[in-house]
């Protein structure tokens, strides 16, 4: 998924003036010998006497995070470097695995990344190392996509619960209300069109963690993976639930009621700024997005809303996520109860998690926040005014229970993007996509030695 494409182009401009205006702190000595140098720390060491956690993260606000959590700890003190967003920190961190040496104590993964490092023995479980002390500070489904099998090998920082983004002028000039279910969404983008109106959605071949997240509103497990058994992955792709997904999107791109342009593209935005498209399907974080973006800042000023996401069967509604991330302890950690320590508590503190979620930079799952009135009856600026986390976002993450992610998961987005790219081509139908996935990742999994069943 490339939700760390949105957060990289937020960070790259703040980091870079952080870069610009900072230097280093003085003593301390760091957990890891690899990073010992704290004068290499992007913000300052507060406590010169204190050991010091190093830390690889990237969001925008990272520095004011870090000084927070110095300015309140007189027992460890972090060095924080900002090794990349994503995919370039990614990298780092495979070549500092591979190698033994180089990695941070603490690094910040997306959920989806986690297993792909902890079957390569590259990160530490957290549940004895101080989790019973902070997990009724998240919900089931938040400690769920940061697990593996039995162990937790992440600390929860935010999420993208789902909703769908609309523009209420195009609402209101074809008579549309918000669709509760697919079939409803389905016979509004006919109204639309019939009508003269603009494309209704998107269906984009580059984002499918998002159609992951699509495949999952209707109730499909498209992986099982558990560390008891780690040489076995279950494998569901091609499954009855599946198929409908993507036939039913199939269907609308055919039809042309919905585009086809990759999304996170000047394209694409160019397109929803000129009011291209009625409806954009994201998660809590997309208004930061957008509006970084230059959405809502001209003629479609005002226009934009959110309702929740349709259902299929909507008397027994699926909460989806896309997106989130998570600090990591990772193996290469000379103390791992320390690293812990910063894991769990950096960013997530009061102040911390306020400037977080009034900055637009993230949707905190800490449950002090989902239940604080100030998050909860905040109205938002890009929708006008309007509560959306009290009407759709917080309830969604209420009711969100959590992803099972797999070692595989990089491949399988890869592949995946071939055969969305095929259904919006019209090579294939969306069955014949779900079956070609399935044989492909099935092949690729066997090549790497799991057992799938």
């Amino acid at each position: 998924m490339n939700r760390r494409r949105v957060i990289a182009v937020l960070a790259s401009l703040v980091v870079a003036g952080v870069l610009a205006g900072c230097t280093g702190g003085g003593g301390g000595t760091s957990t890891d010998g690899a990073n010992a140098n704290t004068s290499n720390c992007t913000n300052k060491i507060v406590k010169k006497d204190a050991p010091v956690v190093t830390l690889w993260a990237w969001y925008p606000n990272t520095q004011k995070v870090v000084d927070n959590f110095n300015n309140a700890h007189d027992d460890v003190q972090v060095c924080w470097t900002n090794a990349g967003a994503g995919g370039a920190e990614y990298d780092k961190f495979q070549t500092a695995v591979s190698a033994g040496k180089g990695a941070p104590d603490v690094v910040m993964l997306e959920a989806d990344r986690i297993p792909t490092f902890q079957v390569q023995d590259a990160l530490v479980d957290l549940k004895g190392l101080g989790y019973n002390d902070v997990k009724d500070n998240f919900s089931d489904g938040a400690w769920k996509d940061v697990s593996v099998g039995g162990g937790v090998y992440g600390a929860p920082i935010d999420g993208g619960p789902m909703g769908m983004i609309y523009r209420t002028d195009v609402f209101q000039k074809y008579g549309i209300t918000p669709p509760k279910t697919w079939d409803e969404y389905a016979a509004a983008a006919q109204k639309v069109k019939d009508a003269g109106g603009p494309l209704f959605g998107d269906f984009p071949a580059n984002q499918p963690a998002y159609v992951t997240a699509l495949l999952y509103n209707n109730g499909a497990t498209p992986f099982t993976y558990n560390t008891s058994n780690k040489g076995t992955i279950g494998i569901k792709l091609n499954d009855e639930k599946s198929k409908q997904v993507l036939d039913y999107w199939a269907g609308l791109v055919s039809k042309g009621l919905v585009g086809k342009q990759d999304q996170f593209t000047p394209e694409y935005i160019s397109g929803v700024i000129g009011g291209k498209y009625a409806t954009y399907l994201s998660a809590a974080w997309a208004p930061g997005y957008l509006q970084g973006a230059g959405v809502g800042k001209g003629a479609d000023a005002g226009v934009w809303a959110t309702a929740p996401l349709p259902q299929w069967d909507p008397s027994n509604p699926i909460s989806v996520n896309w997106g989130g991330s998570a600090f990591s302890v990772t193996k290469q950690a000379k103390d791992p109860k320390l690293a812990a320590k910063v894991a769990f508590g950096v960013y997530a503190d009061d102040a911390s998690l306020k400037d977080g979620w009034e900055n637009q930079i993230i949707f905190p799952l800490n449950l002090k926040v989902l239940k604080d009135p100030a998050f909860v009856n905040a109205e938002v600026k890009f929708f006008n005014g309007q509560q959306a986390n009290k009407e759709v976002y917080v309830p969604a993450a209420n009711a969100y229970k959590g992803m099972v992610y797999t070692p595989i998961g990089q491949y399988y987005y890869s592949a995946f993007t071939k055969q969305i790219a095929a259904i919006n081509d019209g090579s294939k139908s969306g069955s014949q996509a779900a079956d070609a996935l399935q044989a492909d990742v099935v092949k690729y999994a066997k090549e790497q030695g799991f057992t799938v069943k």
